[in-house]
């Protein structure tokens, strides 16, 4: 087993089966978060497969060889624990917060869920229906109807544009033994990583993830291909909707990049706050938008800088040209006191981070998913503050130098659909 001390709070030791247990020591918190994430979500799965891994996230709570669905909630509840999951497109990941002295015990009820869950048959086909209603309503919502196009836009068949609740018609058959294949197949070591954040003992973290996941078969890291990039216009009519919602962005370099902060103080600069130039300009002084934001959704394999804002239909025309124009504007100066402002608030962002225990948790997964080891804090803000006004101005310039995707979904006027689709071209 290998041990590192990332900082005085923060060790990651490594079991024989490749397994990374994460512990990070809050003394000054009477409370634990315990985590569990696993390296397989949309990006991993085949056409035939998409939506399975948020179908087997569902299901894990639903029985295993020792407990039923009902006892898996009483035995944490009866703690006073919270229990949880998500799935994206590059993880699945289980989690338990609750008091400081059960923190071993979180762990090895998760190793119970995670591990040796049996899918039953019965709660398979009673879960099946509430996915699909949980799929009914993210296909009602425009904004997600938007990002999905979005998302297709950019990176077309590569499983990166996937959704992470996958499609109906996989819903509607998925089996017991196409799941069980599934999580044997992506849940082993090489891709788990087990944290504990809060008043720990680390050393009794280590040994209790040890007895809990020591055991799973260590496997191979699940590797992605990076995507290409396309760009271009795609619109979806909703009836009963009554707002035009837009995503609009380009592509930015993945996670490993040294360009990479740039991108985040490129993103912070353009739209975070009321006083961004996206806010003040869109919003404040033209009032085209209720919402509005902007952000640098990045992973490990490629990258996006996203603008989106819901709207009235008659206003899209004139956000989408005045977004431009802002855009365009960035690619030729950056002004300092919005430098100023970008990188303090990516600070404060940071150290928000810092006081909560699940966020402390998925940064460090992030880092050695992506890096292969926890980053200090103070290393991250230094790269942060190292970014330069002409650094800034770079990211806007390469980024603009791509075909912009933009997608639309809600009430989509035809002569906004027809313009927008000839600026792309």
């Amino acid at each position: 087993m290998t041990n590192v001390h990332t900082d005085p709070h923060t060790s990651v030791s490594t079991l024989p089966n490749g397994v990374r247990v994460v512990a990070i020591a809050l003394p000054h918190l009477d409370s634990v978060s315990a985590s569990v994430f696993v390296r397989t979500g949309s990006r991993h799965e085949s056409a035939r497969l998409n939506g399975i891994s948020h179908f087997a996230e569902h299901m894990a709570f639903k029985g295993t060889h020792e407990r039923n669905c009902q006892q898996i909630n009483l035995d944490a509840e009866r703690l006073g624990a919270e229990v949880n999951a998500h799935t994206d497109k590059d993880h699945t990941a289980y989690h338990m917060r609750g008091l400081a002295p059960h923190a071993g015990r979180f762990l090895h009820m998760l190793a119970d869920i995670v591990r040796h869950s049996t899918f039953p048959e019965a709660e398979l086909e009673r879960e099946r229906q509430v996915i699909l209603q949980e799929y009914a309503e993210d296909e009602d919502d425009a904004f997600s109807t938007a990002f999905k196009l979005f998302d297709k836009l950019c990176f077309g068949t590569h499983p990166l544009a996937q959704p992470v609740i996958g499609v109906r018609r996989n819903i509607e058959r998925f089996t017991r033994d196409e799941l069980m294949g599934y999580v044997q197949r992506q849940y082993t070591g090489a891709n788990v990583i087990v944290a504990v954040a809060g008043r720990i003992d680390p050393y009794a973290v280590v040994r209790e993830a040890e007895a809990a996941f020591g055991d799973m078969p260590a496997g191979v890291e699940h590797a992605v291909p990076e995507p290409g990039y396309g760009g271009g216009f795609a619109a979806r009519r909703q009836p009963g909707v009554s707002q035009t919602h837009v995503v609009l962005g380009f592509p930015l370099p993945a996670l490993r990049s040294a360009d990479h902060p740039a991108s985040q103080v490129a993103a912070a600069l353009f739209g975070e706050g009321m006083s961004s130039p996206l806010m003040d300009e869109i919003r404040e002084r033209r009032g085209l938008v209720y919402y509005a934001a902007c952000s640098a959704d990045v992973s490990d394999i490629a990258g996006q800088f996203v603008v989106e804002a819901s709207m009235a239909p008659e206003h899209v025309d004139e956000y989408v040209d005045e977004v431009m124009r802002l855009l365009r504007a960035h690619a030729e100066a950056i002004d300092p006191l919005h430098l100023e402002r970008a990188r303090n608030q990516l600070a404060v962002r940071s150290l928000g981070a810092e006081e909560r225990p699940f966020r402390r948790i998925e940064e460090a997964v992030q880092d050695l998913f992506v890096h292969g080891r926890v980053r200090p804090r103070a290393e991250l803000m230094a790269q942060l503050r190292a970014v330069s006004a002409e650094q800034a101005r770079m990211a806007f310039e390469r980024m603009l130098k791509a075909r912009p995707a933009i997608a639309m979904a809600g009430r989509v006027r035809r002569p906004t659909e027809e313009r927008l689709k000839a600026l792309v071209s």
